[in-house]
């Protein structure tokens, strides 16, 4: 086998410069850079493949499907269900999870209309079209969470139909939670009987089982599936989540495939057996009082922040419970640099595990800076 050019490998080097600058200034996106999976580095030389329901055996056996099962049961645990009536998988992200519990709701509520707010994530609508589940739009509230009133008249126009609600815990934005219960009481008051709710966890699902007074978001409050990231407050080299849901439900939809020996109930057939060990391994060296430290930790970086903007005449604002400070949009410079994410007239920074409060300072200094330059012009 022939060994890589110079040439090659210079074009490596750069690639590998690039991530390291980029990551010093990365403060728009829900992403943990604080990772070190060196001791797993090994399972890299296996073709791994966790093929088909964790829960089930394969024919396979090169796969982490232990470990899943390990990962679903803790997250089980965060998400308030007894892991003995959940099931759920590894996913590839947030987007997959999303779409497998919109994909149970529509299994379960064929006819069913999918409710979501103006806030929702962007992918949302696109696995609406792919699934072609009819939807409607509710408006959100200024903070970004659902607008209680609209989604109460709305549902009460289709009150013959089954509901499919898609609740947000942490809005992309804003970080705004869709309380459940108040979703719920709707539901009860207007004698809805068919219903379904999707949370939509990416972020908040780690935040929210770690703080001592959280908005109401799991299975105990009426969630039928929940979607979590794996590589945002955990942080991974690899885009990866978890979605759970009820076994029962899963029951109804599931079918076996006898050449792979596996019961086919995931999305994709051959899954990733690399991320269920990311996943096993971190919650094996944080625990769950490592994570409520990490959490407060990031919590009170996200008070600095608000502050420091404040402080300094730049008008900025959190939600409970949430790291996303918004803040005004500032110049096109601020946002390449910081790697912002903005939208319309706003941006925000995500106090993840990574973020110093010296970045927060030289933000906030450098939007100072160019407010001052647009002003001098």
């Amino acid at each position: 086998m022939n060994n890589l050019t110079q040439e090659s490998k210079l074009r490596l080097a750069a690639l590998e410069e690039l991530y390291r600058e980029a990551s010093a200034h990365a403060l728009g996106y829900p992403v943990n850079l604080t990772f070190d999976y060196k001791e797993i580095l090994p399972f890299l030389d296996y073709n791994a493949n966790n093929v088909g329901d964790p829960f089930h055996g394969t024919n396979y056996r090169i796969n982490s499907h232990d470990f899943e099962r390990d990962v679903i049961a803790r997250f089980a645990g965060f998400m308030r269900i007894d892991p003995e009536d959940a099931w759920g998988y590894v996913t590839t992200g947030g987007t997959e999870g999303n779409m497998y519990g919109l994909y149970m709701a529509r299994e379960l509520h064929p006819n069913g209309v999918v409710y979501f707010s103006q806030d929702t994530h962007y992918s949302i609508l696109k696995i609406l079209r792919v699934l072609n589940m009819r939807n409607i739009m509710i408006k959100s509230q200024e903070n970004g969470e659902i607008d209680y009133d609209d989604l109460r008249e709305t549902i009460r126009i289709n009150r013959d139909v089954p509901v499919i609600f898609m609740a947000n815990i942490g809005t992309t934005m804003k970080g705004a939670v869709d309380d459940l219960r108040q979703v719920r009481n709707i539901l009860d008051d207007l004698a809805v009987t068919q219903s379904y709710i999707h949370s939509d966890a990416a972020l908040s699902g780690m935040i929210l089982p770690f703080v001592s007074d959280p908005q109401p978001f799991g299975f105990d409050e009426g969630a039928d599936s929940l979607a979590v990231s794996g590589h945002k407050l955990i942080g991974s080299p690899i885009p990866c989540g978890v979605v759970l849901t009820r076994k029962e439900y899963v029951a109804r939809i599931s079918r076996s495939v006898e050449y792979v020996g596996v019961m086919d109930t995931t999305l994709p057939g051959s899954r990733n057996a690399w991320t269920p060990l990311l996943l096993w391994y971190a919650l094996e060296r944080h625990g769950e009082e490592g994570f409520r430290q990490v959490v407060g930790r990031m919590l009170s970086l996200a008070d600095y922040a608000v502050e420091r903007f404040n402080e300094s005449g730049i008008s900025a604002w959190r939600n409970p419970n949430s790291v996303t400070v918004v803040f005004p949009r500032p110049s096109s410079d601020v946002i390449g640099k910081w790697q912002l994410a903005p939208y319309r007239d706003i941006a925000h920074l995500i106090t993840m595990p990574h973020v110093t409060r010296e970045m927060v300072d030289e933000l906030v200094d450098e939007c100072l800076e160019s407010e001052r330059v647009q002003l001098a012009r």
